[in-house]
C-alpha cells in the first residue's frame, strides 16, 4: 500500500521548529519524497513504534549484555559526554555576562622618591611657586590600600542575550552529538555480534560438509580398493576435501576479527571475549515486522538532522551578536575603598575614596571590522543550512535504501531456503545412484559442491537480513529515547 503525500505535514514540521530559534532564523524548503517506496512491504509498516531499545526486538539475550556494556564502557561515548559538559560550562560562561563583576583587592607597596626630582609644588612663596632642590623630608613612604571594584554592562542592544542563544543551541547540537554516537554505537555493535554469529554457522557448516566429503573420500577409496571405479574419483574427492577445508582458517579468522572489533567498542582489550562468545548460538533472527513510522518522524528522531537544526540556529544567534557590535556599550562602574601611608591609619574614615559613573563608548571608526564580521556570521549561517538540507536528505537517503536492501534480502533468503532444500535432494540421490553404480561420481561432486555453496550463501543472507534491519533502525534514529 502506498502512502499519501507527506509534503505538506514535513514542511509545516519544519517551519515550527524554525519559529523557536530566532527571528532570523530561516529554515529550507524541504523536498520530501511522495512515498515510501518500500513502506508495508515485506515486513516494514508505517505504524507508530517505539525504537529506544530497538536491539531487544532480536530477543537475543547476549545482545542485550554487549549492548549494555558497550552503554558503559565505550570511549567514543565517554568522549561524546565530555564535550556535553563543556558546551554546558560554556553557556555558564555566556550567561554571566548578563550581571556585573566585582573584584575585591588588596596591595602593599614601599616607594622612594628620587632626589633629583622636585615635586610639582613645594610650597608657596608670595603666592609664587618655590623652585629649587628638594624640601628636606622623607624621601621613602608605604602604602597601603584594599577596596572592591564592580562593573556592568547593560545588554542594551542585546549581544549577550543572543551570544547565550547561541550557547544554548551549542549545548543541544553536543546533546544530539552524544545520541549520535549512542546510535552508531549500538548499532556497531549489533551490527559485529549478527556477524560473529553469522561467522560461527558458517564453519559449522563447512565443517559438517569436511565430514560428509570425508565419508565420501572413504568411500570412493572402498570403491577404488574393489575395482569398481578409478582413481580419478579418488583424487577429486581429495581435491574438493581439501579445498573445503581451506575455507575455515579464513573464516575462523574473520570471526577472531569480529569478536576483537566487539571487545573495543566495549573499551576492552580486544581479546576480551573471546571465551563469552566462542560458544556459538543461532544468529539472531530479524522481526517479523519493522514499523519505520513516516518520513516527518525522521526530523523528531535523527540525531544527525536535530544536531544540524541546532547547528544553524547557534549561527543564526551568532548573526545577532554581531550586529550589536555596532551599537553603543554603556557600562556602570564603581570603586570603593581605604588607602593609607600608615596601617594603623588604613581603618579610618578618613583613608576611604570611591568613585561611581556611567562609561559609554561607540566604534566610530574600525575601518569595516564590525561590518566584515556580520558579513562572516551571514556566511557561515548559510553554510549551515546548506548542511541542515544535506542531512534531511541523506537521513531520507539512508531510510531508502535500507529499506530497498532489507526487502530484497528477505526475497533472496526465500530462494536460497529453496535452493538448500533442492540441493540436498540432489546430494541424496546422487550418492544413492553412485553408491549402486548407476550414477557418475562427478554428480556427486557438483552436488556437494552446490549444497556448500548454498548452505554458506543462506547463512549470510540470514546474516544480511538481521543486518539490514540494524542498518534501518540506525537510519530511522533509533537507540535513544523519543523527547
Amino acid at each position: 500500500m502506498r502512502m499519501r503525500r507527506l509534503t505538506g505535514g514535513l514542511l509545516l514540521l519544519v517551519g515550527i521548529v524554525g519559529c523557536t530559534v530566532g527571528p532570523n532564523y530561516r529554515m529550507p524548503d524541504v523536498r520530501v519524497p511522495a512515498t515510501w517506496s518500500e513502506v508495508s512491504q515485506n515486513g516494514a509498516t508505517t505504524q507508530p513504534h517505539h525504537i529506544a531499545q530497538w536491539w531487544k526486538a532480536f530477543n537475543d539475550p547476549g545482545l542485550d549484555s554487549l549492548i549494555a556494556q558497550a552503554v558503559q564502557s565505550n570511549l567514543d561515548l565517554r568522549l561524546a559526554e565530555a564535550r556535553v559538559r563543556e558546551s554546558r560550562a560554556l553557556g555558564g560562561v555566556a550567561a554571566a555576562d548578563l550581571w556585573p563583576t566585582i573584584n575585591v583587592s588588596g596591595s602593599y607597596a614601599r616607594n622612594r622618591r628620587s632626589e633629583n626630582v622636585l615635586p610639582a609644588q613645594i610650597g608657596s612663596v608670595n603666592g609664587s611657586t618655590a623652585t629649587g632642590a628638594a624640601p628636606p623630608g622623607k624621601l621613602e613612604q608605604d602604602l597601603f590600600q584594599s577596596g572592591f571594584d564592580a562593573s556592568w554592562e547593560i545588554d542594551l542592544f542585546g549581544g549577550v542575550r543572543r551570544s547565550i542563544e547561541a550557547a544554548d543551541a551549542d549545548l543541544a547540537a553536543s546533546v544530539e552529538d552524544l545520541r549520535d554516537v549512542l546510535v552508531t554505537l549500538l548499532s556497531e555493535v549489533a551490527r559485529n555480534y549478527v556477524e560473529v554469529r553469522g561467522f560461527q554457522r558458517r564453519i559449522a557448516i563447512a565443517q559438517d560438509n569436511i565430514q560428509s566429503q570425508q565419508e565420501t573420500l572413504e568411500l570412493t577409496r572402498a570403491r577404488f580398493d574393489a575395482g569398481l571405479t578409478s582413481q580419478l574419483d579418488v583424487v577429486q574427492a581429495a581435491s574438493q576435501l581439501a579445498t573445503t577445508q581451506a575455507q575455515v582458517p579464513t573464516l575462523e579468522a574473520s570471526l577472531k576479527q569480529g569478536i576483537h572489533r566487539l571487545g573495543v567498542l566495549l573499551g576492552l582489550a580486544p581479546g576480551a571475549l573471546l571465551s563469552e562468545l566462542s560458544q556459538a548460538t543461532p544468529i539472531p533472527p530479524a522481526p517479523p515486522e519493522v514499523p519505520v513510522g513516516l518520513p516527518a518522524d525522521l526530523l523528531r528522531r535523527r540525531p544527525d538532522v536535530r544536531r544540524a537544526e541546532r547547528q544553524v540556529a547557534a549561527a543564526t544567534a551568532r548573526i545577532g551578536v554581531a550586529v550589536a557590535d555596532l551599537f553603543p556599550k554603556l557600562s556602570l562602574t564603581a570603586s570603593l575603598g581605604l588607602q593609607s601611608n600608615l596601617l594603623a591609619d588604613l581603618p579610618l574614615g578618613s583613608s576611604r575614596f570611591w568613585s561611581v559613573g556611567p562609561t559609554l563608548s561607540w566604534p566610530i571608526f574600525d575601518a569595516g571590522r564590525i561590518r566584515a564580521n556580520i558579513q562572516v556570521q551571514n556566511a557561515r549561517e548559510e553554510q549551515r543550512l546548506t548542511q541542515y538540507e544535506q542531512a534531511v536528505l541523506t537521513s531520507l537517503e539512508d531510510v531508502e535504501n535500507a529499506l530497498v536492501a532489507y526487502s530484497r534480502e528477505q526475497t533472496r533468503r526465500s530462494r536460497l531456503i529453496e535452493a538448500v532444500e533442492a540441493n540436498q535432494r540432489a546430494v541424496e540421490l546422487a550418492n544413492a545412484l553412485y553408491t549402486r553404480g548407476l550414477g557418475d561420481f562427478l554428480h556427486v561432486l557438483e552436488s556437494q559442491r552446490a549444497l556448500f555453496a548454498s548452505q554458506s550463501d543462506l547463512v549470510q543472507s540470514e546474516t544480511t537480513v538481521s543486518s539490514n534491519v540494524v542498518a534501518l533502525y540506525k537510519a530511522l534514529g533509533g537507540g535513544w529515547q523519543s523527547d
